[in-house]
């Protein structure tokens, strides 16, 4: 039997979906990847002067992703891994032929990040948690040089901890900035190792259970986002003094990012309120800071033109993600790529700020989407991290949703980012399974109460950390959850913590959960959804992609047993070629057809 949610999956399968972008150092060309367009993600180029329309690089039947670009955007570093596994190896494509050539191995067992070339553009940097020379995998990341010429690598520097965000390579090409989390799973230090090897050491550091970052904003200076219990501070380091002045420095402000202008004059600060992106331009001389002008949309820095206009990523619910070529003062706003292929949604619902009280009073706040008649029933679409948040923007899961009929609800709780370190780190109170769930809870009983929500018709939904909210739904909140769709979602997590194949992974529970499952066996107990599978009154759907080296498959393999050997009824897809989440433009129509079945059955008419 045909769905009746079929050709709207079908479409909302293809919406252009932005990844990685990059912006080569002369700021003349922007390179990202692209889902959507076709059934993986694609890398496509485009001048920022606008003299011509965004073009395809690749073409590939795995995803592509954007690592690095040369300062002249000739070259391009790009990922792919298979079945989207997160293994990735590396290739030099060419942006003129198209040409791609293997920079490292194929392989299913360690983990490649970053990708930056070399100011004389010879040689690439990146890091692995692999010797090469033997074949092992490493305790943490090793930082790499390889000549591009010859294909000869040699270590530069072992960090015990993953390097996951790329180091950047300082100006004149003779030390490198990198970041590692060594002393507590919840830090990272500031580091610099020389490029020929010969020195590594610990330039900065905010503390062993705070994060602090580096930027370079020319051979003698650094930029620092050090965090402290209730804020992110912004100083410049001087090298030679080993002194930092503070330019900014203020509790009731939530800096995310920053982003180096050129010739590290000045920078973007990222901050965010309330899940609002609101960047300022920072003159490092002045102190002085500029707001950028109200333009209807987000804007995203990516990187400043040389001439002084900036590169962003602008969004906003209500129409496409775009990249924007902005002048000084919001002058002269020019338009380089937009998502919208020809055959696209164009119709989409706005979000609505939605504010609630959890239990304890905490304030909590989401996104409401409404669809234009009558609504079918609430999902809840948890977003995963839990250290992420969502925005005012299109997901084009929940676009679909409401296009089917449904109300959604996008929460921003406890353990989010974009309110602030206090909000974000609430979560380790308790661990995972705690209060943000109760979170969650209050939300959807305040649509209730609003009358935008009603019993009967509840459900849950979500991907990674969204997919253990939905298992933790369906099992505790029986009485107010009718069903749940649990996507590459932790269901038991010590088998989780010892099955991921992600050497951040453990590190990442250790910090959420305050240790190992050894150490604090009880409240990872009474955090596993499996511990309390007996009570599941509604109707429950498992969607997992089979080559998930994040969120192992184990987790679902256990579900599937406890689940038969119970009688409890279920929905199970799986897909082979797929990772953490399904992306794939033909298993996502699929998915999305099969979810708003599930809904629309479990709500009935």
């Amino acid at each position: 039997m045909t769905s009746r949610f079929a050709d709207l999956a079908a479409l909302w399968s293809r919406y252009p979906i932005i990844g990685s972008p990059h912006v080569s150092a002369d700021g003349n060309w922007l390179a990202w990847s692209w889902t959507g367009l076709a059934d993986t993600a694609n890398v496509w180029i485009v001048p920022t002067d606008g003299s011509a329309a965004p073009r395809q690089l690749t073409d590939g039947t795995d995803h592509f992703n954007v690592n690095g670009i040369a300062s002249d955007g000739s070259r391009l570093i790009v990922a792919q891994s298979r079945g989207s596994n997160e293994h990735d190896r590396l290739f030099l494509l060419t942006r003129e032929s198209g040409e791609l050539q293997p920079l490292t191995p194929e392989q299913s067992d360690h983990y490649v990040f970053g990708g930056s070339f070399h100011p004389d553009g010879r040689s690439i940097l990146y890091t692995a948690d692999v010797d090469y020379a033997s074949g092992k995998t490493t305790a943490g990341s090793w930082l790499y040089v390889q000549d591009l010429a010859t294909g000869t690598r040699r270590v530069i520097a072992r960090a015990l901890s993953m390097v996951e965000r790329a180091p950047e390579i300082s100006h004149d090409g003779r030390r490198v900035l990198y970041h590692r989390g060594d002393l507590h799973p919840a830090g990272t230090q500031v580091w610099m190792a020389h490029w020929d090897g010969s020195d590594d050491r610990l330039l900065f550091s905010a503390g062993d259970r705070f994060r602090a970052y580096g930027h370079w904003l020319d051979d003698a200076r650094l930029l620092i986002q050090a965090e402290t219990e209730t804020h992110a501070r912004i100083g410049v380091l001087d090298l030679e003094r080993g002194d930092i002045r503070w330019l900014v420095d203020d509790p009731a402000r939530n800096i995310e990012n920053v982003v180096v202008g050129h010739g590290g004059h000045q920078a973007m600060l990222c901050e965010v309120n309330a899940a609002r992106l609101m960047p300022r331009l920072l003159d490092f001389e002045s102190g002085r800071e500029t707001p950028l002008p109200q333009m209807g949309v987000s804007l995203l820095p990516l990187q400043q033109h040389p001439g002084g206009d900036w590169i962003f990523e602008a969004y906003r619910s209500t129409a496409p993600h775009a990249f924007w070529r902005i002048g000084p003062a919001g002058s002269n706003v020019q338009s380089l790529a937009v998502s919208a292929a020809e055959g696209a949604p164009r119709d989409f619902a706005a979000a609505q700020d939605f504010r609630w009280a959890s239990r304890d009073g905490i304030p909590v706040q989401g996104w409401l989407y409404e669809p234009a008649g009558a609504s079918r029933g609430l999902v809840v679409w948890v977003h995963g991290g839990p250290t992420w948040h969502s925005e005012d923007w299109v997901n084009p899961v929940v676009q679909f949703l409401v296009a089917a009929g449904f109300t959604v609800l996008d929460p921003n709780y406890r353990g989010s980012t974009g309110f602030g370190i206090p909000f974000r780190e609430a979560i380790k109170q308790d661990g995972w399974g705690g209060r943000e769930q109760e979170d969650i809870r209050a939300g959807i009983e305040a649509l209730i109460a609003a009358g935008k929500a009603r019993t009967g018709r509840i459900g849950v939904a979500g991907l990674s950390y969204g997919g253990y909210s939905s298992w933790v739904a369906i099992t505790r909140f029986s009485d107010l959850v009718d069903a749940a769709c649990a996507i590459c979602g932790m269901y038991e997590l010590g088998i989780d913590y010892r099955n991921t194949e992600m050497p951040h992974g453990r590190a990442y529970s250790e910090e959420m959960m305050g240790g190992t499952p050894e150490e604090f066996p009880e409240r990872y107990f009474n955090a596993s959804p499996r511990n309390f599978v007996d009570r599941i009154k509604g109707r429950l759907m498992i969607v997992h992609g089979l080559a998930d080296s994040n969120v192992s498959p184990a987790n679902t393999d256990m579900a599937v047993k406890d689940l038969d050997a119970r009688g409890i009824p279920y929905r199970l897809l799986t897909f082979p070629d797929e990772g953490h989440g399904i992306y794939k433009a033909g298993n996502r129509a699929r998915w999305l057809t099969e979810m708003a079945d599930f809904f629309a059955d479990a709500f009935g008419p």
